[in-house]
């Protein structure tokens, strides 16, 4: 989608085609001698056996200004560690598989329980915040990227469309955010930020007022795309959501942390495909059932904490204004997928919307219920604060699992 529009609230950067991926290379080996460019992949073992990863790795061999690449290894055994490390063994750059099961970092975590620090709960969110823990403990890089492991539309392309911003030195930006379309199949996909958070956002500005905050996030063309980069200066200071609203709870901290002017968003491809989410209706604990719980109440979270009074009424009045949104949205993109030949299941979709809406209120419930939820991982700066040697044995831990079980 070629074109120049901005939207004002941050700087959107296209693609317009008139700049090769050759060229980009260049300019990002050039930026990478003096500020060192590492790559976060936090992946599930296995997504390791899946259709997507080994081709994401064939393009990421072919990346030649990479300083080093961290995989976080999720829901792995020994034997699927040492799997992991062989498979991994292909990549040219310096790399390091995370271990995030292993004896050693169960024992790190339990240390951190034992001082009220350690994560809720396993998951994404929980694995980014262990590799960048890594990361700042290896002091040595000025930009980090993060993408997902189940991209089936995979090129390097994306990545140095993703880290050019925040590597180039005379930019501005400390924040870069991945879009692109969400077609695949023939059908329109994307989901949850089609028929949840536009709607969404739009029936919060109807119901409670204008808000910096929700003007910010409606600027971004796909704010649930997991492709970020950042100038790790902001790292340590960084709160990762420990629920599946980490996407949402990044630019959210990108917002509370930095000016606009700081943050971006980039055109990274013309086509993106990945493992789509079972919807989950039966069991709200899964799924993009769950992820829409996770995402409202991170939504609201962050609007408790600029001064937004939330009561049952409110959550109420927010559901019916959602819905009709979303119906609204929905006329929208049906109309937008007829015009381009694609498939659109309307029953299905507002069946979704139906879906979204309850939970919209679950998660309203939620949130009155629980005040002092603490749903953020510590930042690493508490962690070092409260344990000045832990980044320190993080590391180590890190180097004795590959010593010992990567042969």
């Amino acid at each position: 989608m070629s074109d120049f529009h901005q939207n004002g609230n941050v700087a959107t950067l296209h693609n317009l085609r008139t700049q090769s991926l050759a060229e980009l290379s260049y300019e990002l080996e050039i930026f990478s001698q003096s500020r060192k460019i590492t790559l976060i992949l936090p992946c599930l073992f296995s997504e390791l056996e899946g259709e997507a990863m080994p081709h994401i790795l064939e393009e990421l061999k072919k990346v030649p200004y990479l300083h080093r690449i961290i995989i976080g290894l999720d829901r792995a055994d020994a034997a699927q560690y040492r799997h992991a490390c062989g498979f991994f063994s292909a990549l040219p750059q310096n790399h390091i598989v995370l271990w995030n099961d292993s004896p050693r970092m169960l024992e790190l975590e339990q240390r951190l329980a034992d001082i009220g620090l350690a994560p809720n709960e396993p998951g994404k969110g929980k694995n980014v915040w262990s590799c960048l823990g890594y990361l700042i403990s290896c002091a040595d890089s000025s930009v980090m990227a993060i993408h997902d492991c189940d991209i089936l539309t995979y090129t390097n392309e994306m990545l140095a469309r993703l880290v050019y911003p925040v590597a180039n030195p005379t930019f501005p930006y400390q924040v870069a955010k991945g879009f692109y379309p969400r077609i695949g199949e023939g059908k329109l996909n994307g989901r949850v930020t089609r028929l949840l958070v536009s709607p969404l956002l739009m029936a919060l500005k109807r119901v409670i007022g204008d808000r910096d905050y929700l003007d910010y996030l409606r600027s971004f063309r796909y704010p649930l795309s997991g492709e970020f980069a950042m100038r790790t200066g902001i790292l340590p200071d960084l709160r990762i959501p420990s629920d599946w609203g980490l996407e949402i709870g990044i630019l959210s901290e990108a917002w509370r942390n930095l000016a606009p002017q700081a943050v971006c968003q980039v055109e990274i491809a013309d086509a993106y495909d990945h493992k789509h989410q079972t919807l989950s209706e039966e069991d709200a604990s899964t799924g993009l059932s769950r992820m829409s719980t996770d995402i409202c109440k991170s939504i609201f979270r962050k609007l408790a904490a600029d001064g937004t009074v939330f009561t049952f009424h409110v959550f109420r009045t927010l559901k019916a204004t959602y819905y009709r949104c979303a119906l609204d949205h929905l006329d929208a993109y049906y109309n937008d997928a007829q015009m381009n030949g694609l498939k659109l299941d309307r029953h299905r979709e507002e069946q979704t919307i139906e879906l979204f809406a309850e939970n919209l209120m679950r998660a309203g419930q939620i949130f009155l219920e629980n005040p002092h939820e603490t749903p953020f991982i510590s930042t690493w700066n508490r962690v070092h604060s409260a344990d000045p040697s832990f980044l320190h044995d993080l590391k180590a831990a890190a180097a004795a699992d590959v010593a010992e079980f990567s042969t």
